[in-house]
């Protein structure tokens, strides 16, 4: 056939025979042309998004495994600590419907001197009484601390401090004690060995503590084991600030009564300590740091606390803590006219109790107490710097 009749033509690009190409080669990296249908998806696109799947539900299980491996933990030291409250306690508790994260609760800690300290043997006066209320609908906590020099009631007993009803009764009496001074109901107790209460905050690595002023403690709980250098120590020192403290030295800076940089400070301003040393405390342990170390520290945190509180209902109060402003929460004291009766000196107790008691509770706005009154009643709000 002659070259001017062939059916078809020769192509620039190349092509000189065959039948047309249904598809098209594409350059990589070259755009697809508009309204072209797409291809398969690349082989490494898949298997990349099914190694971001398998790593998530890696995780997820993990996170699983983890948290139920430390609310085990939790319970488990729970457990003990429920076991040692006493049955006289528990029938004087008063219950409340509805769960601890809506429903404003009473809660009782008192803390005992113990007899393992040196000079302290068959000690077991409360050395710290304190009264915390939540309310997770305003977001508040309120504390209100119990001088133990108060001169009150003993059911059964008679007039004498109230420290000195949990020497003579245990914590059933000096439950007692508690709410028919205060006219209040109690939900919930914790009870706090504070020779041992030191091991918890060690276990969540320290407390952060905003001490107002500088402190030089006299020579109470000598680190020294002779009486020569006991006698030349001149005592507990403590810088004016923010302090990281482990828990042998929080359980001092809680217990100073006297501190020789400022003979205004009294037992009063000791209770506003425990209460710094409390809520540093609780913050440490709702934490999210804690909460990872849960699985190797949970049955730790329960250990010097003996409570009617469980696992579940420990975790609610930590939620409500975590939300709670920090900022509006109320620090209450009682107090009264200090006294020497006997030969002891105590605390007269004040009229204003009972309006104080209506701050905590919320019934009347806070007040303060009145400047050159060390030992007045009151409320102040804030958390100080925390």
């Amino acid at each position: 056939m002659p070259a001017q009749d062939k059916p078809y033509r020769v192509y620039r690009g190349g092509r000189a025979k065959g039948r047309v190409p249904l598809t098209r080669n594409v350059s990589p990296g070259s755009a697809q042309r508009p309204g072209a249908p797409a291809g398969p998806a690349a082989p490494g696109r898949r298997r990349w998004g099914r190694w971001v799947a398998v790593g998530l539900l890696v995780l997820l299980v993990l996170l699983i495994a983890w948290s139920v491996t430390g609310y085990l933990a939790v319970s488990s030291g729970v457990s003990e600590a429920n076991d040692r409250v006493p049955a006289g306690v528990r029938r004087q508790l008063a219950k409340k419907d509805g769960l601890l994260v809506s429903t404003p609760t009473t809660i009782l800690v008192l803390g005992t001197d113990g007899g393992s300290q040196k000079g302290r043997a068959g000690a077991n006066r409360a050395d710290s009484i304190m009264l915390i209320r939540t309310d997770p609908g305003k977001k508040r906590l309120a504390f209100l601390s119990i001088p133990r020099d108060l001169q009150v009631e003993i059911p059964e007993v008679g007039v004498d401090k109230i420290n000195a009803a949990n020497q003579i009764g245990g914590p059933a009496l000096a439950l007692r004690t508690v709410r028919e001074l205060t006219g209040l109901d109690v939900n919930h107790v914790v009870f706090v060995d504070f020779d041992r209460f030191r091991e918890l905050i060690d276990a969540v690595g320290g407390i952060d503590v905003v001490v107002p002023r500088k402190i030089q403690s006299d020579r109470f709980d000598c680190p020294y084991k002779t009486a020569k250098r006991c006698s030349e120590w001149p005592g507990w020192r403590f810088a004016k600030g923010k302090q990281h403290m482990d828990g042998h030295r929080a359980l001092v800076y809680s217990r100073i009564r006297h501190n020789q940089l400022d003979p205004a400070d009294n037992d009063f301003t000791r209770s506003r300590r425990q209460q710094d040393v409390v809520e540093a405390t609780l913050d440490k342990v709702t934490s999210p740091g804690t909460s990872l170390k849960l699985p190797f520290v949970g049955d730790q945190l329960a250990a010097p606390l003996a409570t009617d509180l469980g696992a579940w209902q420990l975790m609610q109060l930590g939620w409500v803590y975590f939300r709670a402003d920090k900022g509006k929460a109320l620090h209450c004291r009682l107090g009264g006219d200090p006294a020497t009766v006997g030969g002891e000196s105590v605390i007269l107790g004040s009229e204003d109790n009972v309006s104080t008691v209506a701050m905590f509770t919320g019934r009347s706005a806070p007040l303060a107490p009145p400047r050159g009154l060390p030992y007045a009643p009151g409320c102040t709000v804030g958390d100080r710097g925390r």
